[in-house]
This record gives structure tokens, C-alpha cells and sequence, in this order.
């Protein structure tokens, strides 16, 4: 297939729409299911992107969930503890892959901006990641290849309609890459940056203890960081992303974006929100919402009187800012890259408080020395790496 014709592009009133190589060859997918549109092909193209790089860097298979072009989650496919089972809604006795366990990752660490995502894969997907993909609310999927189980499975999302696309996984595009903005082409070199074990070799904190893990987040933060609007800030523990801040102006506000997304992630594995009382009928995406605003600043829109009985079985006590705070000051261990140099250290001080020990930027702001002396303050741990990820 040569040309691919869209229902419309970014919105219905801009047609004609469609997808082509300049060049005339063949396009390296195939629509096995569904009827992808523009965006979706926007979040499908980045995302594959994102998690072959995730699997060459790390050398296990990788997920990202894609909204408008941006990532809400990417991980890599390390077994989930019993919490992280509970949070992301995974029944005790669901089979988990390797690819599974990313997807379910991927997914589960932003479930509010995840709700009808795009899903990569960076593995031919199989029965256990189709059986989670299933229950969720989703747009489509990419891969390199499907079993003929997980398929049949995804064939019977949105009522037949789920769109499935299949990527050919020895693709390799261009060198140059090209886009028109108000009829005005623009060409660029392709961003071929190789995010490898020598990364980070550059600490210029104190303290330069930087553990294999920490080192394999960080990469995961800054191959996220690759495909993220720009400016953004990523958090990464435990080999999934916990927090993204994208598309903001000012660094600060990624950074405070990102980290209040890495501290609802952290709050939903406490012990006020494992045992909230959920009533039986109440659907994942409800309980997500549910979630989302009891851990949020007005909580009594699900705790007044009238509305606590739609959720919960028995009214919940409040989960108070002092609780709050007490719960989120024993995170710690969390990496965090930028795609841009840290102008302030405030970005710092804000990171500190969302449990981060591990810090990878480029450097280069005249202010370094100060974003350097507030990490010494804290005891982390930074390394420059000298390059810059602006992606638009």
C-alpha cells in the first residue's frame, strides 16, 4: 500500500487527509483492524518510535500510552509488585508477560490522561498483553506483529471497530525528515541521538553514586523526553514513568506538572486509597475519577453527602494535605530527566519533594553552579549530559 486516505485530518473540517511516502514506496504498516486517523497516526508513528528505542536501550520490551502526541506513560516489562497490581487494576490471576507487565505499566501510571490512548508495542503482542488492552478504554494499537489469539481479541474492541496497525519492524526511515507549516516546508536531520550506557558518565554533583537502576531510569526519562512535546520533564521509577510534564513554556511548570502526576501516582499506593470502599458496579474508569479527585484539592466533590453514596459503600475518612504530605515525604529514589537545561535551581526544590535522588539535563545555563549547589543540598545526584531534546 502506497497511500492510505484518513476520514479527515487533526479535525473533521480538514480534508482531504491521508498518508504517503514522497518517494513512492510502499508504507511500512498495515491496517489490520479499525480505521486510523490522523492523530492516531501521529501517536502510533512517535510511540513505535519511543519503545524501540526503550527495548534497544534496555534490552527489554517496552509500552507507551500516546494522547495528542505525547506520551501519559512508557515502561519497560519488569515484573508488578502486589500494589502495583492493585492501582492498576491487574486481577491477581492475570498471566503478565514481560510485554504485558509494560503495558500494564504504561498504562497504570497515568490513568486519568491514558483514558482513550494509542498503545506501542515493541514486541509482537501476545494473548496476556490483549487480555489487558481489552479492558481498557483505547483508540488502537501498533506493533511489529499480534499472535493469532491476542487479534482475535482486539478484533473485538469497539464493537469490531478497534483500530489495529501492524509496523514493519525493519523499517528504516530517511535521513532528512520534512513538514509544511503555512504552506512553508521545513527540513531537518533526523534525531538519530543514541541514548546509551555512557550517557551519563558526566556527574558534576558531589555526590556520583549512580546505581545500574538509576541509570537505566534515567534513560528511560530521557528516551521518553525524546518524543514528548516540548518543553518537558519526565519522572521514571522503577522502570515506568510516573509523571510527564509536556508542552509547557516555563521549565518550573513542567517540572511542577510532572511532579504532581509522580505524586498521584505514589498516593494511589497508600493506605487510605488501597482501601477505599468502592461499591461492586463501579467500572475502573469511574474509580479512576473517583481516585483522581479525592487525592486532589476538593475532595468533597466525592465525599459530600449525597455523593459519597454513588462510589463508596460507607463514607471515607478525608485523606487531609497533612496525611498527604506525611505519606508522600517516604517516596524516594525517583529519577528525573529534562529535555532543556535547568535555568533555577527551583526546579530542584520542586523535584525534592516528589522523592527524586537522580537528575539527568544537558547543562549549559549560567546558572548552573547554583542548579548544581541545590542538588549538593539535597544529596542527589546529576549528571549534564550535554544535549538537547526538543521535539515539536
Amino acid at each position: 500500500m502506497k497511500e492510505l486516505e484518513l476520514k479527515y485530518g487533526c479535525n473533521p473540517n480538514q480534508k482531504p487527509s491521508r498518508i504517503f511516502m514522497e518517494d513512492g514506496s510502499e508504507l511500512p504498516v498495515t491496517v489490520l483492524n479499525g480505521r486510523p486517523g490522523y492523530i492516531n497516526f501521529l501517536d502510533a508513528f512517535n510511540g513505535w518510535q519511543l519503545v524501540s528505542e526503550l527495548k534497544k536501550a534496555t534490552g527489554l520490551p517496552a509500552a507507551t500510552s500516546f494522547k495528542h502526541v505525547s506520551p501519559a506513560g512508557a515502561a519497560v516489562g519488569l515484573p508488578l509488585s502486589e500494589i502495583e497490581r492493585k492501582i492498576y487494576w491487574v486481577d491477581d490471576d492475570a498471566e503478565l508477560t514481560p510485554l504485558a507487565s509494560a503495558y500494564a505499566r504504561a498504562r497504570g501510571a497515568d490513568r486519568m490522561s491514558s483514558f482513550g490512548d494509542f498503545i506501542s508495542l515493541s514486541d509482537v503482542c501476545d494473548e496476556a498483553t490483549a487480555n489487558l488492552v481489552r479492558r481498557e478504554v483505547s483508540d488502537g494499537i501498533i506493533a511489529p506483529g499480534y499472535t493469532d489469539e491476542a487479534l482475535e481479541i482486539l478484533k473485538k474492541k469497539k464493537k469490531g471497530n478497534y483500530n489495529i496497525i501492524e509496523i514493519d519492524p525493519s523499517y528504516v526511515p530517511a535521513p532528512i525528515e520534512r513538514k509544511q507549516v503555512f504552506g512553508i516546508t521545513f527540513e531537518q536531520g533526523r534525531n538519530e541521538l543514541n541514548i546509551g550506557p555512557d550517557f551519563f558518565d558526566n556527574i558534576v554533583t558531589k555526590n556520583k553514586n549512580l546505581p545500574e537502576e538509576a541509570k537505566r531510569d534515567l534513560a528511560i526519562s530521557m528516551i521518553t523526553l525524546k518524543y514528548t512535546q516540548s518543553n518537558s520533564v519526565c519522572y521514571v521509577k522503577g522502570g515506568q514513568a510516573i509523571g510527564i510534564g509536556a508542552g509547557q513554556q516555563s521549565r518550573i511548570h513542567c517540572t511542577r506538572l510532572a511532579g504532581s502526576k509522580a505524586d498521584n501516582w505514589y498516593l494511589r499506593q497508600s493506605p487510605q486509597v488501597l482501601g477505599l470502599p468502592f461499591r461492586k458496579e463501579i467500572g475502573r474508569p469511574d474509580r479512576d475519577n473517583a481516585i483522581d479527585v479525592y487525592i486532589g484539592a476538593t475532595p468533597e466533590d466525592v465525599l459530600a453527602d449525597g455523593a459519597w453514596e454513588r462510589v463508596f459503600t460507607k463514607k471515607p475518612d478525608a485523606f487531609t494535605e497533612a496525611d498527604k504530605k506525611a505519606w508522600l515525604a517516604t517516596e524516594s529514589d525517583v529519577s528525573l530527566g529534562s529535555d532543556a537545561f535547568f535555568p533555577f535551581g527551583d526546579n530542584i526544590e520542586r523535584a525534592e519533594r516528589s522523592g527524586v535522588k537522580y537528575v539527568a539535563q544537558p547543562g549549559g545555563s549560567i546558572r548552573d553552579q547554583q542548579v548544581i549547589d541545590t542538588c549538593d543540598r539535597f544529596g542527589m545526584v546529576m549528571a549534564f549530559t550535554g544535549i538537547r531534546l526538543f521535539h515539536h
